[in-house]
């Protein structure tokens, strides 16, 4: 059997020009070549897969090449570049930290740091995951990594830089390396794949790209194994999506069709069949706020190149996106990050999900009705001496904040845009909107109060004994013949009593049988006077009306908690 090598170390760039990703870095580092200024330390970090120990060895070949290029490259012919290709260099030394964290292990390298170089001009000390040192070895590598010999050049590595101690970043050049975009990793997995004489389709590069998060050697990791899996094979995109456990993206188009048109049970069985697919929920709520995140980005032109999906699929997010309008994928997008935090923490997720996916179909198509119309069988089989009762719908309250794409967005309007207010005089539903076909009838405060009281028992038999607190905290006034006004105590009952209103004052117009009752709520200036309810306000009630009291609980030396 052959022996088989794995694209990351194949394929490990040897050159400054072969690196991906990492153009500014490694810019640098070649000027520093070309004017004789190389630091006597450097650090390399960022996270894995980047190319940090890849650049800390082409920089060791670089500075040792014998005949060095023009654009600062090795000549790879040599005898201290060959060294180095074989991986029998004597100039470069590699020592990893994570297994040689020690004290005695530092002293043993600064101790080879005093030999100078046999080939080169500079011997390279590469430690790898430095942050693994102890804090002993740190400080047994201070003096030297201060004060080196002049052949002598340290280039340490980490993917954890608040490890390392401020006083071995303050004598280290920090060069800290980015996650690679998805544009080039796809870009140097199609000349992998060229090189290897594999069929490929792009958009599969692409979602490899996607998965690898940044990281380079993931990449081919999953290159390898996807090449493994087709056996032969050309690599597509449904293999890719289906060998690395990637929703696909038709999913989400389809779902975000279902909420514009208000489709929600679509919506619900697309659920469904994603699930029995084994996708995670949090996944999923997780890809379609990115899926709402590339709409946003193709609903301006200067935005388009932010978008990080395969050619593909750029038409069909494009023409989707002209479709949905900014201001809904906004707060599509804030409504979904609030539901995936809900997410964790909820007992029923399938569950949180669902009432989720049913509130995008209310902001992508707030025209939808929510329940199905009765059938006109079973409104001509109502008693015809019924009351027939003619409501008008609530209309839907304003948006306040955001009401058409403007070049830039507050996000203060934004976000109040969400938060409930309380309604103005003029923005809030007439109270004669409120119709009923009866005729007016006069009524009496004792009526009112009655009325009322019937109203509050209604509301206890249905449970909501918060919204029946608010209603007895004082009594309803009526001023003049038909309108009735009502104090509550703070903003909060205000806020509660303005939501209730609609269905309090269409039971008072059928209760007393007048159509021309209006119905106003006022905040008291002064506060009013309410029961006891704790301990220590029932004994400072007792205590007021009856001052013995207190006289008897200093002589037995009680405590009023």
């Amino acid at each position: 059997m052959d022996s088989f090598q794995v694209s990351a170390r194949k394929y490990r760039p040897d050159t400054f020009r072969s690196v991906v990703g990492q153009q500014t870095i490694t810019a640098t580092l070649k000027n520093s070549i070309r004017n004789h200024q190389l630091a006597q330390a450097f650090l390399f970090c960022g996270p894995r897969g980047v190319g940090k120990t890849t650049c800390a060895r082409i920089l060791a070949k670089t500075i040792n090449c014998l005949n060095l290029s023009e654009d600062i490259e090795p000549c790879n012919q040599c005898e201290s570049c060959s060294g180095f290709n074989r991986s029998a260099s004597f100039n470069i030394h590699e020592l990893d930290a994570a297994s040689n964290n020690s004290v005695d292990d530092i002293r043993a390298l600064i101790e080879q740091v005093r030999f100078a170089p046999q080939i080169g001009s500079y011997g390279v000390y590469i430690i790898d995951e430095v942050h693994m040192l102890s804090t002993a070895a740190f400080n047994a590598f201070l003096k030297t990594l201060e004060e080196p010999p002049r052949h002598a050049i340290f280039i340490l590595a980490t993917t954890e830089r608040h490890k390392i101690l401020p006083t071995i970043l303050s004598r280290c050049q920090v060069f800290t390396f980015n996650r690679i975009l998805v544009d080039d990793i796809s870009g140097h997995l199609e000349y992998v794949a060229k090189s290897e004489g594999i069929e490929f389709e792009a958009d599969a590069l692409h979602v490899i790209a996607q998965k690898a998060d940044g990281g380079l050697r993931d990449a081919l990791s999953m290159f390898d194994q996807m090449v493994s899996y087709a056996g032969g094979k050309a690599l597509s995109y449904s293999l890719a999506i289906e060998n690395l456990n990637v929703l696909d993206y038709d999913y989400y188009f389809k779902l975000t069709d279902s909420f514009k048109q208000g489709n929600y049970p679509q919506s619900l069985i697309l659920l469904h069949e994603i699930l029995s697919k084994g996708f995670d929920l949090a996944n999923v709520m997780n890809g379609l706020a990115d899926h709402f995140r590339n709409l946003l980005v193709c609903t301006d032109e200067s935005t388009l190149m932010l978008l990080e999906v395969g050619i593909g699929v750029r038409s069909r997010y494009h023409n989707q996106s002209k479709e949905c309008g900014a201001v809904a994928l906004i707060k599509a997008i804030d409504h979904i990050l609030q539901a995936e935090l809900n997410l964790k923490s909820a007992r029923n997720q399938r569950l949180n999900a669902e009432l989720a996916f049913l509130k995008l179909s209310d902001i992508f198509n707030p025209k939808a009705p929510v329940v199905a119309a009765a059938p006109a069988q079973q409104i001509q089989a109502s008693p015809p001496q019924a009351i027939v009762q003619q409501v008008q719908p609530k209309p839907p309250v304003p948006l306040r904040g955001i009401q058409e794409l403007r070049p830039t967005v507050s996000i203060k309007n934004h976000l109040n845009a969400s938060t409930p207010e309380i309604k103005k005089d003029e923005e809030a539903v007439s109270d004669h909107s409120i119709t009923i076909e009866v005729a007016d009838t006069d009524f009496d405060e004792s009526s009112l109060f009655d009325a009322w009281n019937a109203y509050v028992e209604r509301l206890r038999t249905e449970g909501k004994q918060a919204l029946c607190g608010n209603l007895t905290i004082s009594k309803p006034v009526l001023q003049g013949t038909t309108a009735i006004s009502y104090q509550v105590q703070n903003e909060s009952q205000l806020r509660e009593m303005e939501n209730a209103r609609y269905d309090l004052l269409l039971f008072l117009k059928k209760t007393l049988s007048n159509q021309s009752i209006t119905l106003q709520f006022v905040k008291s200036e002064t506060p009013i006077k309410t029961k006891p309810y704790t301990a220590s306000e029932k004994l400072k009630a007792w205590e007021e009306r009856n001052p013995n009291i207190t006289y008897l609980r200093q002589k037995l030396g009680l405590k009023p908690d």
